[in-house]
């Protein structure tokens, strides 16, 4: 139960805000290096986990392209922590200009489990080799990481109520997709304040943690940061919910709704 709710907590802030059926980007990134966010889950009352997501600086360069350095690591927290501790850190360096992957790594260690994987993205030849294999596709693909900030980046625009989306990732020697419904604007609130917000429902499979009609909800700020701030779901026993805790090193102002 506990892992399965930190995967829940991943799944909702690295994937859930894929919403671009042709997955066409704006001209240029809405984040910058120095972006840091912070985000907590809650299981009922009890904190479950917590994550922090950051852009770094890159000297790296994949076919003489320069890259961006991205990071997401999460630990559980509390009595979730006493009883299966979880340390995983999954990094990816994407074009500077398309955000498509060109590396990725994972290092998780959950209670007695370990697992470390590098995968290549070739996308002339469309195809991933990673520590199992080598593993063919179509149309764009990302890794964990970098399907979160390709998604930000999206043209939003002529988005209507209903419209529902793809997008494709790559994870544990197998690629998946999620399909996500854009349901309108919306203000929420979180811990940072109160914000004018896209609100999104992402598909879930019931099984395990998820109730037969759970619904998934997503809000994400309805600026030119494109930030996940706030998410909800109802699992078996009580609701999960993810909160933005702190963010900085934006590349817009984020402007709370004054009271």
């Amino acid at each position: 139960m506990r892992k399965h709710l930190f995967y829940t907590f991943f799944l909702i802030s690295c994937y859930g805000n894929a919403f671009s059926q042709e997955l066409t980007k704006v001209s240029e990134p809405i984040f910058k290096v120095g972006e840091k966010l912070s985000y907590r889950m809650k299981y009922g009352i009890f904190t479950a986990a917590e994550a922090n997501i950051r852009v770094e600086a890159s000297d790296k360069k994949f076919n003489g392209q320069p890259t961006f350095h991205l990071i997401a690591e999460g630990k559980t927290a509390g009595t979730f922590d006493i009883f299966y501790k979880v340390r995983n850190k999954y990094e990816s360096y994407v074009d500077q200009n398309t955000l498509l992957p060109y590396f990725y790594t994972e290092d998780r260690h959950e209670s007695k489990y370990k697992h470390t994987d590098n995968v290549t993205f070739d996308h002339g030849e469309s195809k991933v080799t990673a520590d199992k294999g080598v593993f063919p596709f179509k149309g764009k693909t990302f890794d964990f990481v970098s399907a979160y900030y390709f998604a930000r980046a999206i043209d939003v625009s002529k988005m209507k109520i209903g419209d529902k989306f793809e997008l494709q990732y790559f994870l544990e020697d197998g690629f998946h997709s999620m399909g996500i419904t854009y349901v309108g604007t919306e203000v929420t609130s979180c811990s940072m304040g109160k914000f004018n917000c896209l609100k999104f429902n992402p598909t879930i499979l019931p099984g395990r943690i998820f109730k037969k009609d759970s619904k998934l909800y997503l809000w994400i700020t309805n600026d030119g940061n494109r930030i996940p701030v706030r998410a909800h779901v109802e699992v078996l026993l009580g609701s999960v919910t993810m909160d933005l805790q702190a963010a900085t090193g934006l590349k817009y102002p984020l402007n709370p709704i004054k009271k």
